[in-house]
């Protein structure tokens, strides 16, 4: 047998390996979810554009597993990296799909930023270094110019012009007509997560209009620029900082932006949305053994077991993106039942607690997230005992493990 038969199927997902880890995206939560926020936003007098933010491999979720189920229910699709947003078009000619508004948030070269105007895509103008693009623009003899969003700075104190620095900081975009197409302006904020009170966001919100009017004032668009400042927490919350489109993230795969988020939108929206999670991770056991009272268990001898116990050793650990800070604080689900991470977590394996899950020493599959049973361990929950946020847990998930799409 040779190396690549050796491989073949490896970790694969449910039932192509006896030791595998996967992740099982569902299709049906995630169009719940695109379906809750697309009632959101168009229960004002004009209806809105949703925009699915597909950055961190589609938040860890899978790019090429989460695509194909957002696309035809969004309006706009937001990335960070060009190569990325350029999968929607491979994706769209593959399978005959009208082209959907594509965006890159991040930063692109000026070679990549041919290749996008090319492909109608849009991007984002954050700095004057723009201005060093034109000529490579121009000597490429773009059939249409290239579509750009202007970002504002309105206090997250990141990319963008300030209101200081415009317009002096923007003419070369009005100097380059036949380079760049104005087409929508953008902010983020700083703070609407980790409060209740939005008196800073809506400082920012001020700060966003009155750059709105220079913009318009400067640039002359042929059509009223494109306003896009909030994300989930503040398309929830803030309905004034909904405008044109809004930038769905977190949420859209069904987390919620924060604790303080909830409470807000309880207050604003009277009854809340429901957001189903979309990720659940699952390992298959790669052995089931009984320990003796007092013996050791992993690494430093962190943990001593006080009785018989059986234990159920995972090929599973911080390479794969399990944190190594939820040693000794984490429970997996094993039939249902909580089972206690016993000692740190290793960089390729976790080891259980099943004496009160299983009855004998057969191969189970436990659940790291999601839900089995009754029972669930939430992207929150994993995240608190590891001292990080959800935001981290599920992006840092290891690429090459394998996703799924369920039902």
């Amino acid at each position: 047998m040779n190396v690549e038969q050796v491989g073949v199927g490896l970790g694969a997902g449910p039932g192509d390996a006896v030791y595998s880890s996967w992740l099982e995206v569902s299709a049906s939560h995630i169009r719940h979810n695109v379906a809750a926020f697309r009632a959101l936003e168009s229960s004002g007098p004009t209806p809105r554009a949703l925009g699915a933010v597909l950055k961190g491999n589609a938040y860890g979720h899978g790019l090429q597993q989460v695509l194909p189920l957002v696309h035809a229910g969004v309006d706009v699709l937001y990335f960070i990296a060009p190569q990325d947003a350029l999968t929607v078009r491979a994706h769209e000619s593959a399978h005959g799909l009208p082209a959907r508004q594509v965006v890159v948030l991040g930063a692109v070269a000026p070679e990549e930023a041919v290749v996008l105007a090319r492909e109608g895509i849009d991007v984002v103008v954050a700095d004057r270094s723009w201005a060093d693009a034109v000529p490579s623009l121009r000597a490429a003899k773009l059939t249409r110019p290239l579509r750009v969003h202007v970002h504002i700075d309105t206090g997250l104190g990141r990319e963008g012009f300030t209101l200081d620095q415009l317009p002096r900081e923007t003419q070369f975009l009005a100097d380059a007509p036949d380079v760049f197409e104005p087409v929508g302006v953008l902010s983020h904020f700083a703070n609407t997560e980790d409060v209740t009170e939005q008196g800073y966001a809506l400082a920012q919100l001020d700060a966003f209009e009155t750059a709105l009017g220079h913009l318009t004032a400067q640039l002359k668009p042929a059509k009223p620029l494109q306003r896009h400042i909030a994300a989930s927490a503040a398309a929830l919350v803030l309905p004034r900082a909904r405008y044109e489109a809004a930038r769905v993230g977190i949420s859209l795969y069904g987390l919620w932006p924060s604790p303080e988020t909830r409470l807000s939108a309880r207050l604003v929206l009277g009854e809340l949305p429901v957001l189903k999670p979309v990720l659940s991770w699952r390992c298959k056991s790669q052995v089931v053994k009984w320990l003796p009272a007092g013996a050791y268990v992993g690494y430093g001898c962190t943990y001593r077991c006080p009785e018989p116990t059986r234990l159920a050793v995972l090929p599973v650990g911080y390479y794969d993106g399990y944190p190594r800070l939820a040693s000794g604080k984490a429970h997996v689900l094993v039939n249902g039942r909580r089972c206690a991470v016993l000692g740190r977590v290793m960089m390729n394996h976790l080891m259980v607690d099943v004496t009160r899950a299983t009855s004998d020493e057969r191969p189970v599959t436990a659940t790291l997230l999601g839900r089995d049973g009754e029972e669930s361990v939430s992207a929150e929950s994993l995240a608190g005992w590891a001292q990080t946020i959800h935001y981290e847990l599920v992006t840092r998930l290891g690429a090459h493990l394998r996703r799924v799409v369920v039902e």
